[in-house]
């Protein structure tokens, strides 16, 4: 398989086929966890998941720093044509720094746990919830951060199935291992932070095998320039970081604004609605990261027309992405959250109208979500980080606190004109880009006329 020479469709489509799959399946971990802790403890477990909710965004994007940043970075150092040492000092950076990170927000979670739980929303009724699901979790934060980076390269090292079926056999074992620490051993919601650590642990072991292989070209070696490489990496995998980051930060603010306005039974909902963007959103992280090593690696090698080729292919993908969601949603609201939680009635006639109104997000969310891995895959990092920084902050945050009062319902559109702003400026951008590609094409071709 040549990622510069083979027909680019195909490989996409192979990549995404297993980008996809792994990225869904990475969703099914917090997923699987609320529906079996919303049945078993009811609303009050899924409140209790939507607080914990922002401790997974920040682990899930710490890993994409480090994964993202230095596979981005290794993937366009391939196609310019880097020896295998230059490759495996970029490895061995990412591995190092996600290791140094890992410790330290172990450190900090084992710590300051309940503090944490309380800036996030906690309230002391789900405090005691919110900390049985970390007992497992917060001893093992390193296992979640190894298996994001580890992914990462696999794709990168020509072996996406076996990232594939690591993350599937981890997933598979995480609802089965629900189902059996959450009900048969009476265990609740501490039962499902242990499944969901388990299906990791497996997940890592499968991924690993990767190393056992002919075909590995990944190694730990003594690397060279390590601050200049670990500047690289963070650089390229900023944008990815900030993008899961922020929606841990916006969903604390939403937290403290829907108990500010509302109350634990529309938190519940927001629970449920959190989970549901989770996959949307891993949905867009899977066409981003099947189109990464494509698109890295044909830029580095300077095949542009075979880089547009990968982004249309990938449009594509995302509209059709974003008409499934948005549709699912639109028409069977309450069998979301029938699906979650054993609800009761406040929750079933507040829950049509909230997730409705939400939902309509999923139109754009798709698309922006892919830009950013399209930016930083063509090495316009700053871009990116703009494009991530405005949906996770800039715009979004100032809305949770504006609309609501204007209208206390209103804070349910509010990411919807967030990322309809976003939107419209990638838009803008991608078109700037083109007619400046133009031009520079004309410009070229006047020249050779003049030679001749």
């Amino acid at each position: 398989m040549d990622i510069i020479k083979d027909n680019p469709l195909k490989l996409y489509l192979r990549y995404l086929f297993f980008s996809f799959g792994s990225a869904l399946i990475s969703s099914l971990y917090s997923v699987v966890d609320m529906m079996m802790v919303g049945q078993y403890e009811g609303a009050s477990g899924s409140a209790a998941t939507a607080i914990v909710a922002p401790i997974w965004n920040i682990i899930y994007s710490l890993g994409l720093l480090t994964g993202m940043g230095s596979a981005i970075f290794w993937a366009k150092a391939k196609g310019e044509g880097k020896n295998s040492n230059e490759l495996n000092q970029i490895f061995s950076v990412g591995m190092g720094l996600t290791l140094v990170i890992s410790l330290v927000v172990w450190i900090l979670l084992i710590v300051f746990e309940r503090q944490i739980l309380i800036m996030f929303g906690a309230t002391e009724a789900l405090i005691p919830l919110a900390e049985k699901y970390l007992v497992s979790i917060k001893f093992t934060v390193p296992i979640f951060l190894f298996n994001q980076i580890l992914a990462a390269f696999l794709r990168n090292d020509n072996d996406p199935s076996l990232a594939t079926v690591g993350i599937i056999c981890g997933g598979l074992f995480n609802v089965l291992g629900d189902y059996l620490f959450v009900f048969t051993f009476n265990l609740g919601i501490e039962g499902a932070g242990i499944a969901t650590v388990l299906c990791n642990v497996v997940s890592l072991i499968i991924m690993c095998l990767h190393f056992f292989k002919k075909k590995n070209t990944l190694k730990l070696v003594k690397p060279q320039e390590i601050f200049k490489k670990s500047k690289s990496i963070f650089f390229n995998g900023f944008s990815s970081f900030f993008v899961d980051t922020s929606m841990g930060i916006l969903t604390i603010v939403f937290n403290n604004q829907i108990l500010s306005y509302f109350n634990e039974n529309a938190l519940a909902v927001y629970g449920v609605i959190i989970n549901i963007n989770t996959f949307v959103q891993c949905c867009a992280y899977g066409v981003g990261q099947a189109s990464q090593p494509l698109i890295s690696m044909n830029f580095g090698a300077n095949n542009k027309d075979r880089v547009n080729k990968i982004y249309k292919y990938g449009v594509v993908t995302i509209i059709i992405i974003s008409a499934i969601w948005l549709s699912s949603v639109l028409i069977s609201p309450n069998g979301s959250i029938n699906l979650f939680m054993n609800a009761n009635s406040e929750v079933l006639s507040i829950a049509p109208s909230i997730m409705r109104a939400y939902c309509l997000v999923f139109i754009f969310l798709p698309f922006n979500v892919f830009s950013v891995y399209y930016f930083q895959s063509i090495l316009k990092p700053l871009f990116a980080f703009i494009v991530s920084a405005l949906r996770g902050l800039v715009i979004s945050v100032p809305l949770l606190f504006i609309l609501p009062k204007i209208n206390s319902f209103s804070i349910w559109y509010a990411m919807l004109i967030t990322e309809a702003i976003v939107f419209i400026m990638i838009v803008a951008y991608m078109l700037i880009i083109h007619i400046k590609e133009v031009k520079a094409k004309d410009k070229s071709l006047e020249l050779s006329k003049q030679n001749l």
